[in-house]
């Protein structure tokens, strides 16, 4: 505590010494050419094919030493292993974990709708290969509820219950193992399909596909998927036999069934599930309430799993009470057998949603670890190892993982510190598969039921985040919204992609309807910010400052235009306008007295004029030298300004382009209207603080083609304004200056 008060006393200490301190700095005003005329390119000279094709496939130490390191992890931090702070954790860890894979295991086999024997078969072989190719250390390999889930849906889309299963009796019986047959092979070829996806694009470097799926999204994805998970369970629990539904209203259609078959529930099933259910809220609030005073949590899931098949085998509930169990879990491991590959043009939909959203949860939870313990994780590394995990996997008759949110925590939780931890957490799972998974054939489903929907606690939970996201966003409140009811009622898959749309559309939203700003300067300094937002601000006169925290392209080019009328209330459209009446009403003034015109007045083609005046003046403009004051007009005559409307008096628009990043065709087609635009009517237009990129853009879409453009350019907003002051100050002395001398006959009026 006194660490901190110090901390916190030296921090104020040196904000208040920051804040008195001042700077001075004299230098030019830098308009583009002038700051680029003090400054010398380097010269990048690129290394020839040969030079760049000989290093790529040079051989050395080093090089194959790097490439081992990335594609099999395992080979640089396990020789940097360190037994006696190591070896204590990973052990507690991997008992601890081991004993949530079982339970979890046989429980999202019934999500993936697959016999559970083959949701142990998945929480051993690919955890043994990610401890070879994955780079996080504390993640938790293996079954997952959403990931099973969307498994389990594909599987009931493709091998429904009522295709095999007819009438009760033996043909009943063997058509159940026909469907359970049929839809391991599903999953089988589900599971190679999205691993070849992960592997390729891991391959092809594409980890950063991840960013599109963002938090809100991700979280609203997963509480769709909690409330699938929830009501897929439900039967489970109260011990009904009803069809199993997939596709868009499943989860509709699957509440409606259980409350439908709500008459003929098992009370005996419930009861257990209930006492389970009851168990490991208690438990898991009693660890979580002395998890500092405890050396490892209660595993509270192997409890409810011993507690529930030793009332089940001594009261022997499955004939006595008709209690759904576990059934039979065949010892050993099945050979290796090749999955279809003629069910992919079925399941490449589900494949790709899967194969993305297994590596999104997975890449989030060990990047959450990595931060917190100090190492790097790889995202292109981690699609490797799950597509190695899924495509190996599958050829032993495992159905899609991911990471295990509630096993990653137990795991990072008790100690561990490498994948050595995984590993003995398989080892446990091959000791129930080779030798003892003969005594959980008793176990109740409702066991695992009530193991599955306390387990999906943090996932409702996120349900918090409403209130959150409504305080600081509503973009991402809809976000999540939309992810949610979209999952929940389309379906996962169908969901996931209509909620990735909504967020890309989102992005295209937040770039169309950007912040527009008018900005004055914090006197006396060089500080330019929102006038709106602070008393201390002041504009100058004369001068507009106009901000957009966007790029300028197609989508907001109109809106960026008119933004700038509206904000600065200078619009060049309604002055050219005013201006017209003005000099028309001022002609028929001339035309009723009989008096021509004593001067020509240059305006556009639709104010009228003469033929042969419109090519004098253009052989004159055609004559003068190419300068700055060419591109704005200020030929309105002076005498006839005290006719026109009031109006903001400006001179100059800067044009603040510190936040654009870049610039396309359209919208430098709008910036050169825009200087067009304010040019008639007598306004210069600069643009301040632009990046390398924009003016690379607009040098591509020829912007600078009249080379006096790039003196509108200035290097930030405070040379832009001096700038402005200077040339403004100049005119004024010019305008006072007495005429030269010329010697030429007045023009006199013939009638007089």
């Amino acid at each position: 505590m006194n660490n901190f008060q110090d901390t916190m006393d030296h921090t104020q200490e040196n904000e208040i010494l920051v804040a008195t301190q001042t700077y001075s700095v004299e230098r030019p005003i830098y308009s583009y050419p002038a700051l680029h005329g003090k400054l010398h390119k380097k010269d990048k000279v690129p290394d020839p094919i040969g030079d760049k094709i000989k290093r790529a496939l040079s051989c050395t130490p080093k090089k194959i030493r790097n490439i081992i390191y990335m594609f099999l992890p395992i080979c640089k931090w396990l020789p940097a292993y360190k037994p006696r702070e190591y070896v204590f954790g990973d052990f507690v860890s991997g008992i601890s974990t081991g004993v949530l894979h079982l339970p979890q295991g046989l429980a999202f086999a019934m999500l993936a709708a697959v016999p559970p024997i083959f949701g142990l078969y998945s929480s051993f072989y690919p955890v043994i290969l990610y401890c070879f190719f994955g780079t996080s250390r504390h993640v938790s390999i293996g079954p997952f509820a959403v990931i099973s889930l969307m498994i389990g849906g594909v599987a009931v889309r493709l091998v429904p219950d009522d295709m095999y299963v007819g009438g009760g009796g033996a043909n009943s019986t063997n058509g159940t193992e026909e469907r359970d047959a049929m839809r391991v092979k599903v999953a089988m070829s589900v599971t190679l399909l999205s691993g070849i996806i992960q592997f390729c694009l891991g391959v092809l470097r594409f980890g950063f596909v991840a960013i599109y799926l963002t938090e809100p999204l991700v979280r609203g994805f997963t509480t769709a998927a909690a409330v699938h998970v929830f009501t897929s369970m439900l039967k489970y629990l109260f011990g009904v036999k009803t069809k199993r539904h997939s596709g868009p209203f499943s989860v509709v259609y699957s509440t409606l069934a259980v409350i439908a078959n709500v008459k003929k529930l098992n009370i005996c099933s419930l009861v257990v599930g209930l006492m389970c259910f009851a168990l490991l809220l208690g438990g898991k609030e009693f660890n979580e309430r002395f998890k500092n005073k405890l050396p490892a949590p209660i595993p509270l899931e192997i409890v409810a799993v011993i507690i529930g098949t030793g009332i089940s085998a001594g009261f022997n509930l499955e004939e006595s009470y008709k209690v759904d169990v576990v059934g039979s879990l065949p010892l050993g491991l099945l050979a290796p057998a090749t999955p279809d590959s003629s069910l992919f043009h079925l399941v490449y939909v589900d494949a790709i949603a899967i194969a993305i959203v297994g590596f999104s949860v997975t890449i989030s939870m060990a990047k959450i670890f990595a931060v917190k313990h100090g190492y790097q994780v790889d995202g292109n590394q981690e699609l490797i190892a799950l597509g190695i995990c899924n495509t190996i996997g599958s050829l032993f008759q495992t159905f899609s993982i991911s990471c295990s949110l509630s096993r990653s925590l137990v795991q990072e939780s008790t100690g561990g510190n490498t994948q050595l931890a995984g590993c003995l957490a398989s080892l446990l799972i091959l000791l129930v598969i080779l030798a003892i998974g003969f005594l959980f054939e008793s176990l109740p489903q409702a066991v695992l039921s009530a193991i599955v929907i306390v387990n999906l606690k943090g996932m409702f939970m996120q349900f918090s985040d409403l209130p959150f996201f409504w305080r600081t966003s509503k973009i991402e409140l809809t976000i999540w919204l939309t992810t949610f009811v979209s999952s929940l009622f389309l379906g996962l898959d169908y969901g996931l992609i209509t909620a990735v749309i909504i967020a890309l559309m989102t992005v295209i939203y937040r770039t169309q309807s950007p912040t527009y700003t008018v900005l004055g300067q914090l006197p006396n300094t060089d500080v330019y910010i929102d006038i709106d937002a602070y008393e201390e601000v002041r504009e100058h006169a004369g001068i507009k400052i106009f901000q957009i925290n966007a790029p300028i392209y197609y989508a907001n080019s109109d809106l960026y235009s008119n933004a700038l009328s509206r904000k600065t209330g200078v619009n060049p459209a309604l002055i050219m306008a005013a201006r017209r009446k003005v000099l028309k009403k001022h002609a028929k003034e001339l035309g009723t007295k009989g008096k021509p015109q004593s001067s020509v007045v240059k305006v556009d083609a639709e104010a009228g004029g003469e033929e042969d005046a419109k090519q004098e003046e253009q052989i004159e403009e055609n004559a003068k030298p190419m300068t700055i004051d060419s591109l704005v007009q200020k030929t309105f005559p002076e005498e006839l300004e005290r006719f026109l409307p009031p109006g903001p008096n400006v001179h100059t628009m800067i044009l603040d382009f510190s936040q654009v990043n870049f610039i396309d065709s359209v919208g430098v087609k709008t910036v050169s209207g825009i200087l067009k635009e304010y040019g008639d009517v007598g306004i210069y237009v600069y643009l301040a603080a632009c990046s390398a990129q924009v003016v690379n853009d607009l040098t591509r879409n020829r912007f600078f083609e009249n080379p006096c453009v790039k003196e509108l350019l200035f290097h930030s907003i405070h040379d832009a304004v001096l700038g402005a002051k200077v040339r403004e100050a100049l005119a004024q002395q010019e305008a006072l200056a007495p005429p030269p001398e010329e010697d030429s006959e007045p023009i006199t009026d013939p009638e007089t």
